[in-house]
């Protein structure tokens, strides 16, 4: 009987499960959209349940368009967004609030006090993040202080924590596994990257109780098998956070190979082997993942805001009605004739990690028109990836000759043409691009013996096509001096405060 890989991709917008056959190929694909929710500016959060019941039913749904039946599939591969937390009550296995999504900027302010008080330094040595409201810990400690009840909860043992890959994993197995891996582990800001375990002095410093957080585990091995979900149960084998699984599925599986995920937002990772990096460029260190014994780790430049700022001109400004429609509205101008768009919605991440950015559109004039400003906000992208792998080439002294590309938004080519054009070097997009799912895939297949190694699935790896850059060197320099002016207005916003 053919076997298969089922991986569960949770994004931020939408829940998907693809089936996977041997050739890493996908077979079958269901994705269903979920509720976003902005209670307050700058809020963000997701219903727990409904990412739950859309994460169950597209898994379904991926096996059924499949043609096959559970029996056929081998392991389920979870990846998933990072940051999000969900608290929920043990014996229930209810919320007792909504998940508080990575975008979410509720705690900026108590980030800030952390660093006021001299907590940045000792946090960044233990876990290579920088106190921000995007990781978890201070989203936890607000569910804590504002829900009734909650912190005497805790206390007793009585409430768990999880990311989104913890909580999917408490359901498949009807509330058996409370776990997670090191790659989720890793975005908590609790979790101590050098001895990978939960962290006491952080636990302390948030008030958090170690009862409350998941057992931590490697990125690939049989974690246990699904309860009552599935016809028959199946192993859940391979977890691993969206940008870490990205980075295994585009077999960037030696030091210094990059790749560059367009969703939502953008994230730029770069393998940097078995040890970590101290980033002084104000770049993340994180643990890509661990198979068996080996712990793998990364730097990352996490851009907030990336193909979140093409859904913004369909939803908000309405001057396209698909996303796709982007592309075809920007190419109607040349250039964007210096508008540019500096899309901070929810402060601005790597290299600037100001909190307090806020979207800011420039250099507008009588003649500006729609198509200059989606011009200007697909370049956006661009731009913000520039400044990270600037910030990757210095930290790591390596310089980038290949970027791979995955994500929505690598369709777009005038968008990967420029990207290649500002980083003056090769933008390269493989035939599968959905590497965020097919990392967890992979991941999953080799826990189960599916593959036998990772040389056996590194040959899977196609290129698609190629971008070389087309404009020379000192026309970018113009460009982007011309960003950062736009980025200068954008700060200059918040400081005026």
């Amino acid at each position: 009987m053919k076997k298969y890989i089922l991986a569960f991709d949770q994004g931020t917008t939408s829940s998907r499960a693809i089936v996977f056959d041997h050739n890493g190929l996908p077979v079958a694909m269901a994705q269903k959209e979920f509720t976003q929710i902005y209670p307050n500016p700058g809020w963000v959060e997701h219903d727990p349940e409904e990412i739950w019941s859309t994460q169950a039913g597209v898994g379904m749904e991926a096996i059924f368009k499949a043609g096959i039946t559970g029996h056929q599939i081998a392991g389920i591969g979870i990846t998933n967004q990072r940051e999000t937390a969900v608290v929920w009550n043990r014996k229930t296995g209810r919320p007792i609030y909504n998940a508080i999504v990575w975008q979410d900027r509720r705690t900026a302010d108590y980030c800030d006090q952390l660093k006021d008080e001299g907590f940045g330094k000792m946090i960044r040595d233990k876990t290579g993040l920088i106190p921000d409201a995007y990781f978890s810990a201070t989203k936890i400690r607000w569910i804590l202080d504002h829900v009734e009840g909650a912190s005497e909860l805790a206390a007793k043992g009585k409430l768990a924590f999880g990311t989104i890959d913890s909580w999917l994993i408490w359901h498949l197995t009807s509330g058996k596994l409370h776990i997670t891996d090191v790659s989720n582990a890793s975005r908590t800001m609790l979790f101590n990257i050098h001895t990978l375990q939960w962290d006491s002095e952080l636990l302390d410093l948030f008030g958090i109780p170690r009862s409350m957080l998941p057992e931590v585990r490697s990125s690939s091995e049989k974690y246990g098998n699904t309860i009552g979900q599935f016809p028959s149960p199946i192993p859940i084998s391979g977890i691993a956070g969206d940008q870490q699984s990205a980075l295994f599925g585009q077999m960037c599986i030696e030091p210094g190979m990059v790749k560059n995920t367009y969703g939502t937002g953008c994230f730029m990772m770069m393998n940097i082997g078995d040890k970590p990096i101290e980033s002084k460029s104000q770049l993340l260190t994180t643990v890509a993942w661990k198979i068996g014994d080996q712990t793998t780790y990364a730097l990352e430049g996490s851009i907030f805001i990336g193909g979140a700022v093409v859904q913004w001109l369909r939803d908000s400004l309405g001057i396209i009605r698909k996303s796709e429609d982007v592309e075809k509205l920007a190419a109607k101008v040349k250039s964007s004739e210096g508008v540019y768009f500096v899309p901070a919605f929810a402060g601005l991440g790597a290299p600037y990690w100001n909190q307090h950015a806020r979207g800011t559109l420039t250099g507008i004039t009588r003649g500006s028109t729609a198509a200059h400003i989606a011009r200007a906000a697909v370049d956006s992208i661009a731009y913000q990836t520039f400044e990270v792998l600037l910030a990757m080439q210095k930290d790591s002294g390596v310089t980038i000759r290949e970027l791979r590309v995955d994500g929505g938004a690598t369709v777009n080519n005038a968008l990967l043409q420029f990207q290649a054009d500002l980083l003056q070097t090769n933008v390269v997009r493989p035939q599968i691009t959905e590497t965020t799912a097919l990392g967890a895939a992979y991941l999953a297949g080799l826990a189960v013996d599916y593959w036998s190694d990772i040389h056996d699935i590194r040959q899977q790896w196609k290129l698609d096509r190629t971008f070389l850059p087309e404009i020379h060197r000192d026309e970018t320099t113009e460009l982007i001096k011309g960003w950062h002016r736009a980025v200068k207005a954008a700060t200059a916003w918040a400081e005026d405060e």
